[in-house]
């Protein structure tokens, strides 16, 4: 094997796939905004380095607004993530949906890039004992 074939083989061995689970708990732009921008880094920073991941940002509680089709003040920006970072999940509690719609007395529309989970909590727990890193901005 020729050098240059070493290195190639040690570098594609070397690279690995990380894994983080963002948490929005706030009703709060700026925090809804970092959570954003911290995906947008982590991304951008493995990318260069030739390595994989995948982010999963995870919204509960009063942070559900992030995801609320009537109601997200960052609407456009999840939409444009979520068509040029195929690597980003966003999540809905499903809990809190429920929650919201008795408080409502209406159904509470989620934007089309978010999967529903049944308990954000439990999903955050479930990604943590796999492996995940949590980050709470």
């Amino acid at each position: 094997m020729t050098l240059a074939a070493s290195v190639a083989l040690a570098t594609h061995e070397d690279r690995k796939v990380h894994h983080v689970v963002i948490q929005v708990t706030e009703d709060d732009p700026a925090v809804m905004n970092l959570a954003l921008s911290n995906a947008v880094n982590v991304s951008q920073h493995y990318t260069e380095f030739g390595d994989e991941v995948e982010i999963d940002i995870v919204a509960y509680g009063p942070g559900l607004n992030m995801l609320r089709d009537d109601t997200s003040p960052v609407k456009a920006r999840v939409k444009s993530m979520a068509e040029s970072l195929p690597n980003l999940t966003f999540t809905a509690c499903g809990n809190t949906i429920s929650t919201l719609e008795k408080a409502e007395g209406k159904a509470v529309p989620i934007l089309p890039q978010a999967k529903i989970v049944k308990t954000g909590v439990a999903h955050i727990m479930e990604l943590q004992e796999s492996g995940w890193t949590y980050v709470r901005p």
